[in-house]
């Protein structure tokens, strides 16, 4: 499908892959990988035709339908899910085709256009849009909210959500869980799974390339290898062939330096010219085998703790959140030196809101926040690289934090985080998400902190340095909270894990393949309890949020029947309509003696879209207010 022969690449002076050769077939999933500036996004622009091999070729078939995160989010006047619909370009064309037809009176025209748009599956667009959204994270209700009202973070989702919806061969997709917390990857991950097209996956996280990957396509040292099979498979076949090489360059370096001393001892002899002349030409031909060589590891580790009270910190009976409304209520958590809890929860559950009651960020709306005396805290939030001093470099902010520290100990010191030579003394200003990332963990190391407190420390990390922080963390000998999209990191660093949800945080008894199940069920649950699917929906969603009574269900009854009374006029004006398109698309109507059977199957058109938009609104509205009654009862 995709063949490369003999691509070269360069930017500027720089080779970024020379000469490489492979063959991308319909249906792989390719995930991507190599050091930061490899040329890994450069290879997506190349496929995309912004970028064109300087020497080789690309070929793509003709046709071929490419979909891709958008880099930024348009400030554009629509909302959501209309930003959504339009990545499916065809459904698009063939909507503003309808329109033209219909302000043209093109009856053949407009049965065509309808006959296409039933066969893409265009009347359910906008519930395919709507899934999506809810998968990525978006709250029922929101897709209907303007595009300019979401944040940075909350937009790159929707990128992804309109590169999703887009019916395309071939799937590009960069770090596309940066930005997403775990049930968000959890849901990804498994759409993914089931995409029929070819995939080509960037991404920093092990379990999401394992589970995905078919194929690992390799730049490193200006070379791109394909190799079968995922991550692991391709890293343990990595550390083999370094291996395999490295014992072949030392082999070779015996035998050379072998031969090189027969030549300098006995040059100068007469009787041993021929054997020494022999000798020089072994050497001319013999093939140099480079030293294995991969890319620089990252090398960090935590100093251990001046002071490790015991306990470091407790809550009791403590609540949290934002004016007078707690998100979670009633926490008990003593905390000593050497915990390692892991943080799970669905996406708006609180997780951030207990790191920051932990952190002392938020104080607690009620119960106690106790702690010792001699605690040190190490708090990791996206925030704090807005913080940085653009104008400062790194070893200015790390002399700003220690000033009796010598610049030799502090750019040692930082060199251990990637930042070497004039990198330690250039300012931040220009740097990429994950170098500030690794600025603000080479701040917050270096502060010794006996409880470490981590808010997604990996986002905009590569592997190199993921490794190296799930390393350092294994030595650490401090407490530890994390909250983290990566699975191998919470593997790996975690010894209990607390579910965050429904108001609560409390221990999991489990790991993350039954976290994983609990999600499963939990929106299972919720989306049963939302459209009523089910005569239990109610009871179901008690069950998954653990919060059964006959009480309760007495008090979310009324609610649920006027979700069900939503639902039920929403799915009768659906069915209209789909009788409805049925009608006009047969050819009949477009006769010249059925015109005004056609204008009066139009104006019923309008009215029933009139009828279903009322409709949505009303079955969202009863939705949202009946999930409130279950999160506060």
């Amino acid at each position: 499908m995709i063949n490369a022969r003999s691509i070269t690449l360069r930017r500027g002076t720089r080779v970024l892959f020379e000469d490489a050769s492979f063959t991308l077939n319909k249906g792989d999933r390719i995930g991507i990988t190599g050091a930061t500036g490899a040329g890994k996004s450069s290879f997506f622009e190349l496929i995309l035709g912004t970028l064109h091999p300087d020497t080789g070729e690309l070929t793509l078939p003709p046709g071929l339908e490419i979909a891709h995160v958008a880099q930024e989010t348009p400030a554009v006047d629509r909302t959501a899910i209309d930003y959504v619909l339009d990545g499916d370009r065809e459904l698009r064309a063939i909507q503003a085709g309808i329109s033209e037809a219909e302000a043209a009176g093109d009856g053949l025209r407009l049965a065509h256009l309808h006959a296409q748009l039933e066969q893409i599956g265009g009347y359910e667009a906008n519930a395919r849009a709507a899934r999506l959204l809810n998968g990525l994270g978006f709250s029922p209700g929101q897709e209907h909210r303007g595009v300019t009202e979401f944040s940075g973070g909350w937009r790159v989702r929707l990128n992804v959500a309109q590169a999703l919806m887009c019916r395309s061969d071939v799937l590009l997709l960069d770090e596309p869980t940066n930005h997403l917390d775990l049930d968000a990857v959890i849901w990804l991950q498994d759409w993914l799974s089931s995409y029929p097209g070819t995939l080509l996956l960037v991404s920093h996280d092990r379990d999401f390339l394992d589970d995905l990957a078919t194929h690992i396509l390799h730049i490193e040292h200006g070379k791109v290898t394909l190799n079968t099979g995922n991550y692991s498979a391709f890293e343990t076949r990595r550390a083999e062939q370094l291996a395999q090489q490295q014992a072949s360059f030392q082999r070779q370096q015996r035998e050379l330096e072998r031969i090189q001393g027969f030549v300098d001892r006995f040059r100068a002899q007469a009787t041993k010219a021929r054997q020494v002349q022999s000798r020089i030409k072994a050497l001319d031909r013999m093939t140099l085998i480079a030293q294995a060589q991969a890319d620089s590891p990252l090398e960090f580790s935590f100093s251990r703790p001046e002071k490790s009270p015991s306990p470091l910190l407790k809550l009791d009976a403590a609540s949290a959140g934002y004016g007078d409304t707690p998100i979670i209520a009633d926490v008990q958590l003593t905390i000593n030196p050497g915990d390692r809890i892991g943080l799970l929860g669905p996406n708006g559950a609180g997780k951030s809101t207990f790191v920051k009651l932990l952190a002392g960020v938020l104080p607690a709306l009620s119960g106690e926040r106790l702690a010792a005396q001699d605690l040190r805290i190490g708090y990791f939030a996206q925030h704090q690289l807005e913080q940085l001093n653009p104008d400062e470099s790194p070893l200015r902010h790390l002399q700003r934090l220690d000033p009796k520290a010598t610049e030799k100990e502090l750019r040692g010191y930082l060199g251990g985080f990637g930042f070497r030579g004039d990198q330690a003394l250039a300012a931040v200003a220009p740097f990429s998400g994950g170098e500030k990332s690794r600025l603000v963990l080479a701040m917050l190391i270096h502060q010794k902190p006996n409880l470490l407190l981590l808010d997604e420390p990996t986002n905009h990390l590569d592997l190199q340095t993921r490794d190296a922080l799930s390393l350092a963390l294994q030595e650490y000998e401090g407490a530890l909270v994390v909250v983290s999209h990566d699975r191998y990191l919470l593997r790996t660093v975690a010894d209990d894990l607390w579910l965050v949800a429904d108001g609560a945080a409390l221990p999991f008894d489990g790991d993350l393949d039954d976290y994983r199940r609990w999600l499963s069920e939990y929106r299972q649950a919720r989306e049963r309890a939302s459209s009523s699917v089910a005569a239990g929906g109610a009871d179901a969603l008690g069950k998954s949020q653990r919060r059964g009574g006959a009480e309760r269900k007495r008090q979310l009854k009324p609610l649920q029947s006027a979700v069900d009374k939503a639902e039920q006029a929403m799915n009768q004006w659906l069915a209209a309509r789909q009788t409805l398109e049925k009608e006009l698309a047969d050819p009949k109507c477009y006769q010249p003696d059925a015109k005004d059977r056609l204008q009066a199957l139009l104006d019923e058109r309008a009215r029933i879209a009139e009828a279903i938009a009322l409709a949505e609104n009303r079955w969202l509205e009863a939705t949202e207010t009946l999930e409130a009654a279950a999160e506060d009862s």
